[in-house]
């Protein structure tokens, strides 16, 4: 039967005869206008108030280096537990992003935790729908399983006491598109960077935001498929350079919006190829959004190469999921091994979210480490792919 048709003959023995047509005819049409949604309105008891955005004007010394046992290497390699109390699990895109139903982040056990930040790192980002139960407190004791709680130096903490290791995400619904003031290239990046132990296993619930189709989803990149798409020889180059990543621009934006830095900005050098602990593979560790040079080569040379990376990490879709979010839907994602960008273009609607991030150990390459598809084509016959690009053109999708 195609599509859309409806069968107006009764297969049942039921003494109850349905009028199929006449019920078609009198049902309520779709209301229905490209590209508008109805704006929730919220009134003065607003349910996150205590969530809002605060600047506290305090000061803080330099971070000191934190001791980091990475959770995700007490994971089990099948997941087993905490796949077993998920009724679905699936998989956005070979290279990054999977989904798991039925599984309520408030009540894991240890192992179950485990599991999860060893998914986390293989897969870049994971995604959980409808956790109502996972509130502020909650979703920082997670948090802190994994590691010491990272404090952000400007941006946002909620108004209640006690919560500035938590990141505000807060746009109003009078609040400016701010598109105009970034390239978009710039607008993918990893979280803090700059800190001498960058995150690792970050959370971030979305408390209310606009309706499905309103907007503001938020774009996962892979550094893992980052550094499998670029050649054998580009990678061993890659691999021996080193990148400065710069909290000062942030810093200054910070001071002419009259707000306070809680912290002085630093300025690091991290490997522009990292290994992740728990799962060997080799990525790229680079952030357009905080990557200001490359050090030992010509200012040139690491002009064109910051830019080729931006290319890379902004435009591969095969390397991006992109996440459409629902309240109380949570997503995990290592920020060791991924980029990440949000999406304009959801005004009127009010988006407020919180992040929870913990440091991480100091990035290192292991020059024994494997890639994501080497591993791969070794473990299950995955062909690799094709990086020649000098072959006769012939593209059909």
């Amino acid at each position: 039967m195609a599509p859309g048709l409806v069968e107006t003959v009764s297969r049942f023995t039921d003494t109850h005869t349905v009028d199929i047509k006449s019920s078609l005819k009198n049902k309520t049409p779709l209301s229905y206008i490209p590209g508008r949604n109805i704006v929730e309105k919220h009134d003065e008891a607003y349910e996150y108030e205590h969530l809002r955005p605060s600047f506290p004007d305090l000061k803080w010394p330099a971070l000191e280096e934190a001791p980091y046992h990475d959770k995700g290497l007490l994971g089990d390699p099948s997941f087993k537990n905490l796949l077993s109390a998920a009724s679905d699990v699936f998989d956005f895109n070979p290279k990054i992003g999977t989904e798991i139903h039925g599984v309520d982040l408030t009540n894991l056990t240890d192992a179950q935790k485990n599991d999860l930040a060893r998914l986390i790192a293989t897969r870049g980002v994971v995604f959980f729908r409808d956790q109502k139960n996972f509130d502020i407190d909650a979703q920082r004791q997670l948090g802190a399983y994994f590691g010491t709680l990272h404090s952000h130096a400007t941006t946002a903490c909620p108004q209640r006491e006690g919560l500035t290791d938590v990141h505000v995400v807060y746009t109003g619904e009078n609040s400016p598109d701010l598109r105009a003031l970034f390239t978009p290239t710039f607008l993918w990046h990893s979280d803090v960077t700059y800190e001498v132990q960058p995150p690792s296993y970050t959370s971030l619930k979305v408390l209310t935001g606009p309706p499905r189709g309103g907007g503001g989803d938020t774009l996962w990149s892979s550094q893992y498929a980052a550094y499998d798409q670029l050649s054998p020889s580009m990678q061993k180059y890659l691999e021996g350079l080193t990148a400065i990543h710069s909290a000062e621009l942030q810093a200054q934006g910070t001071r002419e919006l009259g707000r306070p830095v809680r912290r002085d900005p630093v300025t690091t050098e991290h490997p522009l190829v990292r290994t992740n602990p728990v799962t060997g593979w080799k990525s790229l560790f680079f952030n357009p959004g905080f990557v200001t040079k490359i050090v030992g080569i010509p200012k040139t040379e690491s002009d064109h190469i910051i830019s080729f990376l931006n290319e890379i990490v902004a435009t591969s879709p095969e390397n991006h999921v992109r996440f459409q979010w629902n309240k109380d839907d949570v997503a995990f994602w290592d920020n060791r091994v991924t980029n990440h960008s949000a999406s304009y273009g959801f005004a009127p609607h009010r988006r407020h979210a919180v992040r929870v991030c913990c440091q991480a150990e100091r990035p290192y390459l292991d020059p024994n480490s494997k890639s994501q598809e080497d591993d791969l084509s070794e473990k299950y016959g995955i062909p690799k792919a094709n990086k020649d690009g000098s072959g006769i053109v012939n593209y059909n999708d």
